[in-house]
C-alpha cells in the first residue's frame, strides 16, 4: 500500500492519533496524550504446546559470532508498594524469597550449558523489579554467584542493580559490589520530602543524599537516579530544586520521567478522593520537560537517550542502550521479558506458576512471539528515534520502500516535531517530548507500507489496516472476555484499558486460545491487570 493511499483513507480521529494535530504550541498540543508507554508492533504467537521445543531450538542454536548478548533477571518482591507503582507483584517475605532464588538459580544453571548462553559473550545483565535491591544480603550473594559462575562475562561488562533509597545499607552495598554489580540505579523520584511521602516513600531528602552518599564512597559502581516529573504538588519550583539538588548527589547518570497515571491505581483513586492534590496535566508536564531540557543544556552533562543523560563516561547505560536497538536478551525470573533471534518471550507472571515450570524442568513461558520479519528495521528505528533523530537515508538501505516516510516526516516538520538539516530528522524539544508517540506511528506506517511484502507482518494480529487504535474485530474477542470476567467494571473502561495497551501485548494475547486467555486473566485480580496493561517503569 502507498503511504500517501494509507493516510487518505483514516478518518479524522485515526488521523490526529497517528499524524498529532497543526498547532502553535505542539510541545503542549500536538497530541491529546502519550499513545503507549512502548512504542512496538506484533507479531505471531506460537502455540503452547510448541513453545518448549521452540525455545530449546533457540538455546541449542550455535551462538552468534559478533553481536553483544544481555541477561534479564526479574525480582518480583518489593518492601512497600509507592502510591503510582504498577508493577508491584509481591510484598517481601523471607521464606518466599528464599525459595524464589533456588528456582531462579536453578533455571540459570539449567541453561547456561546450552550452546547458545555456553558459547556467548555477554556484555550486560540487568537486574529490575520489583525491587532488586530488596533482597537480603545474603540471597543476593548467592544469586550474583550463580551469574558469575554460569555466564561468560565480557571484560567490559555492565551489571546494574535497580533498587530503592531506603535498601542503601552497608551490608547490602557490600555483597553489590563484591557480586560483581558495578551500576545501580536508584528510583529516588523526587528529592522533596513532602513529595516523596505523599507517593509512600520514606526517606527524606537529607536521608536520600546521605545514604546515595555511602555508595559513593565505595567508588565502586555509577551511580543512576530516576526522577519523576508531574507529581501531586510538585510544582515547577519544587521541579527546579530537584534539579539543583539532583547536581549535588553527584552522580554520575539520571533519568527524567513522566508521571503516567492510570485508572483505578492507587495514586488515581486517591486523587479522586479528594486526598492528594491533582498531579500535573500533559501541558504543564510538557512545560517541565522544556524547563529540564533547557537546565540541563547549560550544564556539563551529555544526553544518551530521550530520557537519559549522564555527568561522566563512568555511565554508559549499556544495557538500555542495546535494548532499544533489538539486541537479544535472555529472560530469567518470575515475569521477566526477552527477544532472542527474532522470538520476543514473556515469562509466567503468577510466581507460583512461575515456580512449578522450574520444578517441572521447563522454562516457564507465559508466551513466546515470532516477531515480524522486519523486526530489524524496527529496531533501527526505535533505536534512532531514542537518540533524538531519524536518518531516513540509513532506513532506505533497508528498504527502498520505506523512501514514502517522506510524507508523514515532512508533516511534522511542518508541525514543529522534527527539524531537517539536510541529512537527518532531528526531534525538536516538542518532538523529544511526544517521542514515543512519533515511534509508534512511525512503525505503523512502516507495517502499511510492508504489509504485504511480508507474510509474517500480513499474518500478525497486530496489523491494523487503517484503523490505529479503534478497538476493531480482533480485539474485540479480549473485550468480550474482559466484560465476562469483570463484570462490575463499566464497558467504557474495560475499553479505555485495552486500548492503553501496547501494540505487541495485544498481538499476543489476541492471539492466545480463549481457553488459554481466560485462565490467565481469570489468575489476574484487577491490580493485576492494570499492570499488564503497559503501564510505565515507575518504581524504586
Amino acid at each position: 500500500m502507498r503511504l500517501k493511499d494509507f493516510l487518505e483513507q483514516l478518518d479524522d480521529e485515526n488521523k490526529l492519533l497517528l499524524l498529532g494535530r497543526d498547532t502553535d504550541n505542539p510541545l503542549a498540543d500536538a497530541f491529546d496524550s502519550k499513545r503507549t508507554v512502548h512504542a512496538g508492533l506484533g507479531g505471531q504467537l506460537v502455540q503452547p504446546t510448541e513453545m518448549q521445543k521452540t525455545w530449546g531450538s533457540l538455546l541449542d542454536a550455535p551462538a552468534p559470532a559478533i553481536d553483544k548478548q544481555l541477561v534479564y533477571i526479574h525480582i518480583p518482591f518489593c518492601q512497600t508498594k509507592c502510591l503510582y507503582c504498577a508493577f508491584f507483584q509481591n510484598a517481601s517475605n523471607q521464606a518466599a524469597e528464599d525459595y524464589y532464588i533456588d528456582c531462579l538459580i536453578k533455571d540459570i544453571k539449567r541453561e547456561c550449558n546450552k550452546p547458545r548462553l555456553r558459547d556467548s559473550l555477554i556484555h550486560a545483565v540487568f537486574f529490575g523489579g520489583g525491587t532488586p535491591s530488596s533482597l537480603s544480603a545474603f540471597n543476593v550473594a548467592r544469586l550474583l554467584q550463580a551469574v558469575k559462575e554460569s555466564f561468560n562475562l565480557a571484560n567490559d561488562y555492565e551489571m546494574t542493580m535497580e533498587g530503592r533509597i531506603h535498601d542503601l545499607v552497608p551490608e547490602k552495598i557490600e555483597a553489590w559490589i563484591n557480586g560483581g554489580v558495578n551500576r545501580v540505579s536508584l528510583g529516588v523520584q523526587s528529592f522533596d520530602t513532602k513529595v516523596r511521602r505523599q507517593m509512600a516513600r520514606i526517606d527524606s531528602k537529607e536521608e536520600v543524599l546521605r545514604r546515595i552518599g555511602l555508595l559513593r564512597a565505595t567508588q565502586q559502581c555509577s551511580i543512576v537516579v530516576d526522577l519523576i516529573y508531574g507529581m501531586p504538588d510538585q510544582t515547577l519550583d519544587v521541579w527546579e530544586e530537584d534539579l539543583k539538588t539532583l547536581e549535588l548527589a553527584d552522580v554520575d547518570g539520571f533519568d527524567l520521567y513522566q508521571l503516567n497515571v492510570f485508572e483505578g491505581s492507587d495514586l488515581n483513586v486517591a486523587v479522586q478522593n479528594n486526598k492528594l492534590s491533582s498531579p500535573a496535566t500533559t501541558a504543564q508536564q510538557s512545560q517541565m520537560y522544556a524547563f529540564a531540557q533547557e537546565y540541563l543544556s547549560k550544564r556539563a552533562y551529555t544526553r544518551l537517550s530521550a530520557c537519559h543523560w549522564r555527568r561522566d563516561n563512568r555511565e554508559r547505560s549499556l544495557y538500555n542502550t542495546l535494548v532499544k536497538r533489538g539486541y537479544n536478551i535472555y529472560p530469567f525470573g518470575c515475569g521477566a521479558g526477552g527477544n532472542i533471534d527474532g522470538y520476543s518471550t514473556m515469562l509466567q507472571r503468577n510466581i507460583k506458576t512461575y515456580q512449578e515450570g522450574i520444578e517441572k524442568g521447563d522454562k516457564p513461558l507465559m508466551a513466546l512471539i515470532k516477531q515480524p520479519t522486519v523486526q530489524k528495521i524496527i529496531g533501527a528505528v526505535l533505536g534512532q528515534i531514542e537518540q533524538g533523530y531519524i536518518d531516513l537515508h540509513s532506513l532506505v538501505k533497508l528498504n527502498p520502500l520505506l523512501e514514502e516516510l517522506v510524507e508523514v516526516f515532512t508533516i511534522w516538520e511542518k508541525r514543529g516535531l522534527l527539524a531537517y538539516n539536510g541529512v537527518l530528522y532531528r526531534l525538536t524539544i516538542a518532538g523529544q517530548f511526544w517521542q514515543v508517540n512519533l515511534a509508534q506511528s512511525t512503525l505503523e506506517c512502516i507495517q502499511a507500507l510492508l504489509l504485504d511484502k511480508s507474510d509474517t507482518v500480513k499474518q500478525g494480529v497486530a496489523a491494523q489496516d487503517s484503523k490505529v487504535s479503534t478497538c476493531n474485530d480482533d480485539n474485540k474477542k479480549m473485550l468480550t472476555l474482559l466484560q465476562e470476567l469483570y463484570p462490575e467494571v463499566p464497558v467504557e473502561e474495560l475499553q479505555k484499558m485495552l486500548m492503553k495497551m501496547p501494540a505487541h501485548v495485544r498481538s499476543m494475547l489476541n492471539g492466545m486460545p480463549k481457553v488459554m486467555l481466560k485462565q490467565m486473566l481469570n489468575s489476574m485480580g484487577p491490580e493485576k491487570l492494570q499492570e499488564m496493561m503497559g503501564k510505565a517503569k515507575q518504581q524504586e
